[in-house]
């Protein structure tokens, strides 16, 4: 779609990717590093000083405290990072439960690791669990269970009696938990974001992976990190050191640095609510539908009382017609359910977000 976007010169609010400047002051950190000749490998599991700034933060947001040396691994992107613990605990035959509509690396990582993904659609339209169908979908090959909260695309995000649900359906087992946690900082109305951290019993089977780019705006920079037991950590370890061996030194010590200022991400919550208020108030008049959504950056539309078309074909016809890009949501369906529904990022220019909607109401 971003493609599509460019070829036809359209606002593209399909890619998660913000629009506007980062903080030039992480610019400035990044520079520094670089003149200051810190530009060879760094040490495998990421630069001393950046996983102490990681360590704190996860100890002030979620109680929880992550050995510097042992539990964090600095990784080049959150994707790669989600890649290696799923390398790290799936083999052939193992099976994986996610949730549709999902991230689209999930079921790809798991097949190209011998496994086999088990989709349990989440509830339309709040994009809820049904742990009765997660317990029903147990057997003795689950090896791993993937959650994604605030999630992508709906912006749906998990609540204690998840937790608990969850807490009930592995305890006594073998399997292991990976959380999706990139949104983390980006969640809405006084909500709180659980992650897997804040709990005693399933943070000693969980794997948590999270990204300076959806937090400083640096999605291009590819830079994220993996939270686990020690335990788990090391078998992490001996599998990524293949893949990447080590992430881009100045870039680390810039996030180093930048995470100092506890604003930079304590105050990400609210500037991303005010974007998505005002997109959601500007297209209220519109003949689009519009979906909850407590964190993330991503607004979903139905366009049901506009159209009957497949959600492809609409979204093409926006971007073609109304010059205007979205991800339809069936493509993170195994079997490209449609819900008639769009998913546009608000990650963007307050500018760009007005001229977006203008298109959308007239639609």
């Amino acid at each position: 779609m971003s493609s599509m976007a460019g070829e036809e010169n359209a606002l593209n609010l399909s890619q998660g990717f913000p629009d506007f400047d980062i903080d030039t002051q992480l610019i400035e950190f990044l520079h520094e590093a670089m003149v200051n000749g810190l530009n060879q490998y760094a040490p495998m599991a990421g630069l001393p000083e950046l996983r102490e700034q990681i360590a704190r933060k996860t100890e002030k947001l979620h109680g929880k405290t992550y050995d510097v040396n042992d539990e964090i691994t600095v990784v080049p992107g959150a994707t790669l990072g989600i890649f290696a613990v799923i390398s790290a605990v799936v083999q052939q035959g193992d099976e994986v439960i996610i949730f549709d509509p999902a991230y689209d690396s999930y079921q790809p990582s798991i097949e190209l690791n011998g496994g086999k993904a088990i989709q349990i659609p989440l509830s339309f339209p709040n994009f809820s669990i049904d742990w009765n169908r997660v317990k029903d979908a147990i057997s003795e090959r689950t090896k791993l269970i993937i959650i994604n909260s605030p999630h992508n695309p709906s912006g749906a995000i998990l609540h204690q009696n998840d937790l608990d649900a969850l807490r009930e359906i592995v305890q006594n087992t073998n399997i292991f938990i990976l959380s999706d946690e990139v949104y983390e900082h980006i969640i809405f109305d006084r909500h709180e974001h659980l992650s897997l951290a804040k709990d005693a019993i399933l943070s000693e089977r969980t794997f948590i992976t999270s990204s300076f780019g959806k937090t400083y705006h640096t999605t291009g920079w590819k830079m994220g990190y993996v939270l686990a037991p020690k335990k788990l950590t090391k078998v992490l370890r001996e599998g990524y050191q293949f893949m990447a061996f080590s992430a881009h030194t100045p870039t680390q010590y810039a996030f180093a640095k930048m995470l100092k200022d506890e604003s930079s991400y304590l105050n990400l919550g609210k500037f991303y609510q005010d974007k998505r208020d005002l997109f959601r108030e500007l297209v209220k008049d519109s003949r689009f539908d519009i979906l909850p959504t407590h964190g993330s950056y991503f607004q979903l539309l139905s366009f049901r009382k506009i159209s009957q078309e497949r959600d492809m074909d609409f979204a093409e016809r926006l971007t073609r017609k109304h010059k205007i890009a979205s991800i339809p949501i069936s493509v993170f369906y195994k079997d490209n359910t449609d819900h008639q529904v769009l998913r546009f990022c608000f990650a963007k220019r307050n500018e760009t977000l007005i001229k977006a909607a203008e298109i959308l109401c007239k639609i």
